[in-house]
């Protein structure tokens, strides 16, 4: 790999980003990873990712906030989140991108001088966690509480304290995720099938 097909790919993303009336260079960003099964085959590319229960290879993306691609790497699912973008993700992107200076990331990029800490100390940029909204507390617990308060004189309306019921849209993760979805409509970005492809053109840096 040359990086002919890199070039190619950052010459339409930011042509397209002109017709969209948006600057060619980003300055906000959307990190996430995306743990899929593969094949067989072993090697230091294939592990287990505990928390999804996914034996294979994890592909990290930094997208734009119109979801097209800026940096990818593919990698063990063994390897945590906020490791995986201080290995090769984010390696080049200060210099790749100017004007980027603002990322939104899970909770699994959260730890000391890792994940979204390692961002803001080593590349200057500010970070923003979006986390999944908490688990409410059980309907007894809430209505017992509620009750305490009124015997103070307070009135509580404990069913206020439940989040929203159904689906709910978390800020900016929604982007990367269909992102992953329009790769996932194309069977050669299955990571499971790769196992014929050169090993420089799976860890290439711009396409997934």
């Amino acid at each position: 790999m040359d990086g002919t097909w890199e070039r190619v790919h950052s010459a339409l993303r930011e042509r397209v980003r002109v017709r969209l009336e948006r600057n060619p260079q980003p300055s906000a960003a959307i990190v996430d990873s995306q743990s899929l099964k593969s094949t067989g085959v072993g090697g230091e590319e294939r592990g287990y990712d505990g928390a999804k229960k996914v034996k294979g290879r994890k592909r990290h993306l930094l997208v734009d906030t119109e979801g097209f691609v800026l940096r990818t790497k593919v990698h063990s699912a063994k390897v945590m989140d906020y490791e995986g973008i201080t290995l090769a993700l984010l390696d080049r992107a200060k210099g790749l991108f100017p004007r980027l200076s603002h990322l939104w990331m899970d909770a699994g990029y959260r730890g000391e001088d890792k994940g979204g800490d390692w961002v803001q100390k080593t590349l200057g940029w500010t970070v923003e966690i979006v986390s999944k909204p908490r688990k409410p507390a059980p309907e007894e617990v809430l209505t017992a509480w509620a009750k305490e308060w009124a015997k103070e004189g307070v009135r509580v309306d404990w069913q206020k304290l439940l989040p929203p019921q159904g689906f709910v849209v978390l800020p900016r993760r929604w982007v990367v995720e269909r992102t992953f979805s329009w790769i996932d409509q194309n069977r050669r970005m299955s990571l499971g099938i790769m196992r014929g492809l050169p090993l420089r053109a799976r860890r290439s840096s711009t396409w997934p």
